[in-house]
C-alpha cells in the first residue's frame, strides 16, 4: 500500500470560553488560570486520504465538517491527535481564500497565489488561465468588494485550481455558482483527478458528492460515524435527517459489500419484493424497452391513519432516475387497521441504459416520508439490464429518436 497523503489519527477540536479575556494572555505566558470551559466540536477523527482518492464529508449543519477542513488546511490547529499531510493542498474555504474586499480581483490573485507559495513569475505564468477560468472580464480590476459572491467564487476556484494541487478541498464552494460555472468546475476536477489530485468535498449536493467521490464520510455531532462507499454512507444519512422519535436505523451488509439501510417507525413494514418479467418470473435482468412489474407486499402492524407505498429507481451511484408513489397517482389506502395487508403492481417499460440499478422503497402516510416514515428500505431489490436489440446508444436512459436528414 503506497503512503498516504494525508492521515488523520485521533483528532479532536476543541474551543474554550475563558471567563476573563485577560485569562487568555495569562494562559500564552503559562501563568495560573480558572479552568476554561471547552466544547469539543470534533472528537477522535481517525481516517486516510490515498493518491487519487475522492472523499465526499457529509454531515447536518454544526457537524464540524468545516472545522475539519481548516484543521486539514492548516488554518487552525487540532487540540488533540495529529495530521499528517503530503504534498501541496489548495483550499476553497466558505467561499473565498482570504480575499480582501478593498483589494482588485488582480491584487487578490497575487496576493492569495503567493500565501499558496507561489512567485511573481509563476503568478504572472498562470494570469491568463485564471483571467479565462473566472470570466470576470473588466471587473477583474475592480475591488473585491464589488464582487456578488458568485463572482467571488469564480475567481477563489481560478487561483485555487491555476496550479495542480497535491489536494483540492472544496467547502460548499461551488453551491454558489450558475450551473454553466459548476460544470466548467466539475470538469476541471475531474482533469486532475484522472492526474492523481486527491479531492476532499464538503456539500450539500448529493448528486455532486455521488458523481465526483469514491468515498464518503458522515460527521454526526462531531464524530465519524460511517466511512464507505458514497450511496450507502449518503442513504444513512437521509435516514439520520429524518429519523423522528420512535424510528430506528439499521443496516445490513449484502453480498456485493454494499450497505442496505432501513429506517423508520416500522407501524407498517414491507414483507417482500420482486421484480417480475412479462411472464411472472422474477427478474434481475432484463432487456431495454421490455415490460416489468414491481410487485411489493406491505403490512400494517398497527392501526394507521393512512398508507402510501413510493419507489424510485437508482443507478449504481445511487443518483435516482426515476421515483413516485401511490400519493400522488391518487391511490391512499385510507385507514388500515393492524394486520391488514396490501400488494402493489407496479408495471412499466424498462427505458434505461446498459448498467446496474436498484430500487429503494417507502412506507409513509402520505407524499412525504418526512411527515410519518413508517418504513424506508435502500437497495429493496437490485437489476441489471443489458441491450439486446436496440441500436447502440450512449447515456442512462432510452430515449429513442426519430431523425429526418434533408439533403
Amino acid at each position: 500500500m503506497s503512503a498516504p497523503l494525508l492521515q488523520l489519527d485521533g483528532v479532536g477540536k476543541a474551543f474554550r470560553r475563558y471567563a476573563r479575556e485577560r485569562h487568555r494572555l495569562m494562559r500564552w505566558f503559562g501563568l495560573p488560570i480558572p479552568t476554561p470551559e471547552e466544547r469539543w466540536v470534533l472528537s477522535d477523527i481517525s481516517f486516510r486520504v490515498d493518491p487519487g482518492e475522492a472523499i465526499g464529508i457529509a454531515g447536518r449543519n454544526g457537524a464540524g465538517k468545516s472545522t475539519l477542513l481548516k484543521m486539514i488546511a492548516g488554518i487552525t490547529r487540532p487540540s488533540a491527535g495529529s495530521i499528517v499531510l503530503s504534498g501541496r493542498v489548495a483550499a476553497i474555504l466558505e467561499l473565498g481564500m482570504g480575499f480582501s474586499g478593498e483589494l482588485t480581483g488582480r491584487q487578490n490573485t497575487f496576493h492569495a497565489a503567493g500565501m499558496m507559495g507561489f512567485n511573481q513569475s509563476e503568478i504572472e505564468g498562470a494570469l491568463d488561465d485564471i483571467t479565462g477560468f473566472a470570466e470576470l472580464g473588466a471587473f477583474f480590476d475592480q475591488p473585491i468588494r464589488t464582487y456578488s459572491s458568485g463572482m467571488q467564487m469564480r475567481l477563489a476556484f481560478a487561483v485555487a485550481t491555476a496550479f495542480r494541487p497535491d489536494i483540492l478541498i472544496v467547502d460548499e464552494a461551488l453551491a454558489v455558482g450558475d450551473a454553466y460555472f459548476q460544470h466548467k468546475s466539475m470538469e476541471r476536477i475531474r482533469r486532475f483527478q484522472a492526474k492523481g489530485t486527491s479531492l476532499i468535498l464538503v456539500s450539500h449536493d448529493k448528486v455532486a458528492l455521488q458523481s465526483l467521490c469514491t468515498r464518503a464520510i458522515l460527521l454526526d455531532g462531531g464524530h465519524l460515524v460511517r466511512d464507505g462507499n458514497p450511496e450507502s454512507v449518503l442513504d444513512y444519512y437521509n435516514a439520520l435527517i429524518a429519523q423522528k422519535k420512535g424510528e430506528t436505523i439499521t443496516t445490513e451488509e449484502l453480498e456485493d459489500g454494499r450497505v442496505r439501510t432501513i429506517s423508520g417507525t416500522r407501524q407498517a413494514v414491507i414483507e417482500s419484493a420482486v421484480l417480475e418479467d412479462a411472464d411472472g418470473k422474477p427478474a434481475d435482468t432484463v432487456a431495454i424497452g421490455t415490460t416489468v412489474s414491481l410487485v411489493v407486499k406491505a403490512r400494517a402492524v398497527e392501526a394507521l391513519p393512512s398508507l402510501v407505498l413510493g419507489y424510485a429507481i437508482k443507478d449504481r451511484l445511487g443518483q435516482t432516475f426515476f421515483g413516485t408513489n401511490t400519493a400522488f397517482t391518487a391511490q391512499v389506502i385510507e385507514a388500515p387497521q393492524a394486520g391488514d395487508t396490501a400488494t402493489f403492481r407496479i408495471t412499466f417499460p424498462v427505458m434505461l441504459g446498459p448498467g446496474t440499478y436498484s430500487i429503494a422503497l417507502a412506507l409513509s402516510a402520505g407524499e412525504s416520508h418526512l411527515d410519518a416514515n413508517y418504513e424506508w428500505r435502500d437497495l429493496a431489490l437490485m437489476f441489471d439490464v443489458v441491450n439486446l436489440d436496440k441500436p447502440p446508444f450512449d447515456g442512462k436512459m432510452f430515449m429513442p429518436p426519430v431523425i429526418t436528414v434533408e439533403r
